[in-house]
Order: structure tokens, then sequence, then C-alpha cells
């Protein structure tokens, strides 16, 4: 009976302790860990600065094309704008000037091999009309 007398007179003096470390242990685990913790406010910070990121880009793109609408209104017509528009949209161009297409590279299956020598053209031979 003495031995259990000694282990509640012990368990007073270490119960309240140990209460207090476990509420700290706790609470210091969720300021880190839990859903509005330490590393859930960084991963936001961290969205954040990417959505950010992405507004910025997506607003310099969409005023520069504002500007470009704003150039082909019918109070500031830009000819060189129009120009270019006319030659991309209906593909137009003067007699003096020289396109260059800018074409995808072909296939390399396409290409021929350098061992192989050109095929030949077939003869035409006039014939009858």
């Amino acid at each position: 009976m003495a031995l259990m007398g000694e282990i509640r007179r012990r368990a007073r003096h270490v119960a309240g302790p140990m209460l207090m470390v476990s509420v700290a242990v706790y609470f210091g685990y969720h300021a880190v860990q839990g859903d509005r913790g330490l590393i859930a406010w960084w991963q936001v910070t961290q969205r954040l600065k990417n959505a950010n990121a992405t507004y910025a880009r997506v607003h310099d793109a969409r005023e520069a094309l504002e500007h470009r609408v704003a150039l082909l209104g019918p109070d500031q017509l830009d000819l060189d704008l129009l120009d270019e528009r006319a030659h991309i949209v209906l593909g137009l161009a003067r007699p003096d000037e020289v396109e260059i297409l800018d074409l995808p590279p072909a296939a390399p299956s396409a290409l021929p091999s350098p061992q192989t020598p050109p095929a030949a053209a077939p003869e035409t031979r006039p014939g009858p009309r």
C-alpha cells in the first residue's frame, strides 16, 4: 500500500508539467503542420508569387494586343500594321515584294539520304494528239 501512495504522490508532481508539455507540443505541431500553420502559409505565399507572375505576363500581353487593336481603329489607322494584317489574313503582297515562308522542318524520313542518288525524271515523249 505504501508503494501506491508513493506513486500517487509523485504522479501529482509530474502530472502538471506533463500536461503542460503535451499541450505545448500539440499547439507547436499544429502551428507548423496545421491547415493554417507555417508550412501552409509558405505554400500559399509561393502560389501567390506564381499567380502574380502569371498575371503580370498576361497583363503585358493583353496591353500589347490592346495597343495593336487601337492602331487599327478608325481614328488612328497605322498603315504598316494594316499592311501586315493584309499579308497574314488575305495572303496579299505587292509585285515587288519577296515573301519568305517560315515552314516547319520536314520529317527526317521525307528527306533523301545522302547515299542514294536522286531518282531520274521519267522521259516524256510527245505523243500523237
